[in-house]
């Protein structure tokens, strides 16, 4: 038997192997004792606040040489605050989350739960060790706190950001060996080998295909040029037929789609029973990822390119082409067209209309709702006008401003947080087709298209109309949606459409779409320290260096914002290429989410949401705006700050119905600020200081 000193060796030599640190929830309670913000010890750590994080849930354990250096730090903290004489609050204790439909739950992805809300969901466990055969991880995998069992069929998330050495990095600090040289050989390991793909948002729906992002170094070792060139556009990237790539693809059997293989590349086979075999590709140095969309991607590592895409993947959906693309994707996601239905007659299961949804066949617009360059009006010879439903781009005119206005030192300008999306929220549309009616008694609880003439409505000429985009007055009659007409009637005017288009049945389609990206949003905020408990100081002091703190969340933030705009735009995606001809079909047609009514809706409502805001601001300080650029507004101000002119209560809170600061959609954030000189000369020239109030050159033409 042995001896209690031969025991004690044996202990302490364990020991020395590898330094302990305490659990998860004590070091949390170390940190806020000594008030030190994740922030603060990142820096120390010389890591990431996102990398403390998983320090602090349990997802992921410090390697040498930060280990020590972090044992040494909680060390010392914990001798200067034992537990038992601690005020810090211990870990919450959450209960397990029911899936709901539309959600998305912690079955998809090794860090979903954990990313899609690192408050208050539990953390999620690493990605199980592979089985033998099979691609292993290059890191070992640390213990995890309990977190709900992963899918069994991606165990290593979503998506992997492969280089030349075959490191596939995934979400989660994963790194995967990917022994692959050719392009087919890629896809049979990702099926087959790489654990990765994401479970469906929605019961009926599909599950995420598996997304592989290729450096450019990648994509040279598999045997594609490291850029593409010969094209104006992007979107008309792609490799030829006869390229030695692309003949590999087919001689395995395997398949393109239409777009071919290009920086967004889909390669598959037909599915077999209800397995699919499908990988997308996204070759980085073919800008598969817009700068605009992704700031600073071009600079990142692997590792962080695939956090950065992982957290969007957990958050919104796996990246399917470019942000436009994802968020319309998402809509499908969220409401599937179809779902199995037994059919009475013969008791077999067969695809039926899933209620709520757009249906899974395209349906024509009524004629003024389509661009002049649709087939349904160049085959009706339709002339009768079209819906002008569009976001504002209005400059007051310099005639209008008071000479109190004019000594103001200040511009300030205040943008509203994803104000497309804030205008989705229980936006019911139209789900059926549209039927016409003359003179029709105006309804404001019935989406459609209404001829009406409101030109003889006087409003202030210092605020823009509601009623158009320019913000000038209307000459005539024209086409509105519903929620510009509904607003006529809530200012006091009575409405008297001539015709009208509408639709029967109804819906709120894009709920579960605006829940999933404001939840997006507002944690990805979050994460950077921009949380919703914030005073309105704090809440501007916090935004200003927001970014930062974290610029692959910053990242992430930007592309649920671009998520929104280019979903909504892509409702009504108009044709491309030089060699269109009016009347032809275009691809968007084809979609049963090509719905210009659908967009129209959303941007009059946010028009309307703005409008009400200026308004009220009116009532309540007597402000008026000098520009709207959309979801953008500037006003005079007697200092650099929105505190200095938005409106308070007696008890210090921001009076409801005006503009209020915060993080969440519809509130607004500082936007930019300039001398009121500046503003007005823009004004005199034309030029909307809207546009040009973040700085930069002003002569530049704005498009407008």
């Amino acid at each position: 038997m042995a001896s209690e000193e031969e025991l004690f060796a044996s202990v302490d030599a364990l020991l020395e192997e590898e330094p302990q640190l305490p659990p998860p929830a004590e070091r949390a309670r170390l940190r806020e004792a000594a008030g030190i913000t994740q922030a603060r010890l990142a820096v120390a750590l010389k890591t990431s606040t996102q990398t403390v994080k998983n320090y602090e849930n349990g997802r992921s354990e410090p390697k040498s040489p930060r280990l020590e250096a972090y044992q040494r730090l909680l060390k010392g903290w914990a001798a200067k605050y034992p537990a038992h004489t601690s005020s810090a609050a211990p870990a919450p204790v959450v209960a397990p989350q029911p899936e709901v439909p539309g959600t998305f739950t912690g079955s998809a992805a090794p860090e979903q739960a954990e990313v899609a809300a690192p408050v208050q969901a539990p953390a999620a466990p690493a990605a199980p060790e592979r089985p033998a055969g099979s691609a292993t991880s290059r890191r070992p995998v640390a213990k995890k706190a309990a977190a709900p069992a992963v899918d069994p069929r991606f165990p290593h998330g979503p998506l992997a950001v492969l280089d030349s050495d075959g490191s596939a990095y995934g979400a989660g600090g994963i790194v995967l060996d990917c022994p692959a040289t050719t392009i087919p050989e890629l896809v049979e390991w990702t099926l087959r080998e790489s654990g990765l793909g994401a479970a469906k948002l929605n019961r009926y729906g599909k599950d995420s295909d598996p997304l592989i992002v290729l450096t450019a170094s990648a994509a040279v070792k598999l045997g594609l040029p490291e850029r593409l060139e010969g094209h104006e556009q992007r979107r008309s990237l792609r490799l030829p037929e006869d390229h030695p790539v692309v003949k590999q693809v087919m001689k395995a059997k395997w398949q393109l789609t239409q777009r071919g293989f290009g920086p967004w590349a889909r390669i598959y086979r037909k599915a077999q029973g209800r397995e699919r075999q499908c990988v997308q590709l996204a070759i980085l140095s073919w800008d598969a990822l817009d700068e605009r969309s992704w700031p600073g991607v071009s600079e990142m590592e692997p590792a962080d390119i695939a956090r950065m895409l992982g957290v969007y993947a957990s958050r919104v959906i796996t990246p399917r082409g470019s942000t436009a693309v994802s968020g319309l994707e998402l809509m499908t996601a969220l409401r599937p067209p179809t779902k199995a239905v037994r059919d009475e007659e013969t008791g077999n299961w067969v695809s039926g209309y899933n209620a709520g949804s757009l249906g899974a066949e395209p349906m024509d617009p009524a004629p003024p709702e389509a661009a002049p360059e649709h087939p349904v009006v160049v085959n009706s010879g339709w002339t009768g006008g079209f819906l002008n439903e569009e976001a504002y781009q209005w400059v007051r005119s310099v005639q209008t401003l008071s000479d109190e206005e004019c000594t103001l030192p200040f511009a300030v300008g205040l943008d509203l947080n994803t104000a497309f999306l804030a205008a989705a929220a229980r936006l019911v549309v139209g789900l059926s087709a549209p039927d016409h009616f003359h003179a029709p008694r105006f309804n404001p609880k019935i989406p459609g298209s209404w001829l009406a003439d409101v030109s003889h409505i006087e409003l202030d000429p210092r605020l823009p109309s509601p009623f158009t985009p320019d913000g000038t007055r209307p000459t005539g009659p024209a086409w509105y949606q519903t929620h510009t007409l509904a607003y006529a009637q809530e200012l006091g005017h009575d409405v008297h459409p001539i015709e009208a288009y509408l639709r029967r049945e109804t819906g709120a389609y894009l709920d579960p779409w605006h829940d999933r990206l404001k939840n997006a949003y507002v944690d990805t905020l979050a994460d950077l320290g921009v949380t919703k408990d914030l005073t309105d100081v704090e809440f501007l002091a916090a935004m200003e260096q927001h970014k930062q703190n974290d610029p692959a969340l910053a990242a992430v933030l930007v592309a649920i914002k671009a998520t929104v705009k280019g979903g909504i735009g892509k409702l009504r995606e108009r044709p491309q290429g030089k060699s269109y001809k009016e009347g032809e079909t275009w691809p968007a047609l084809s979609r049963p989410t090509w719905r210009p009514d659908i967009r129209a809706a959303v941007i009059s409502k946010a028009r309307v949401n703005m409008h009400r805001k200026l308004n009220n601001m009116v009532k309540m300080t007597g402000l008026y705006p000098l520009a709207v650029l959309s979801d953008c507004v500037v006003y005079p101000s007697a200092g650099e700050s929105p505190l200095d002119f938005l409106p308070y209560a007696a008890s210090g809170k921001p009076q409801p119905g005006a503009f209020r600061l915060g993080p969440t959609p519809g509130l607004a954030k500082l936007e930019g600020v300039q001398s009121m000189l500046w503003a007005v000369d823009l004004m005199e020239k034309g030029l909307n200081p809207a546009r040009h109030i973040k700085g930069g050159d002003a002569v530049l033409d704005e498009g407008e």
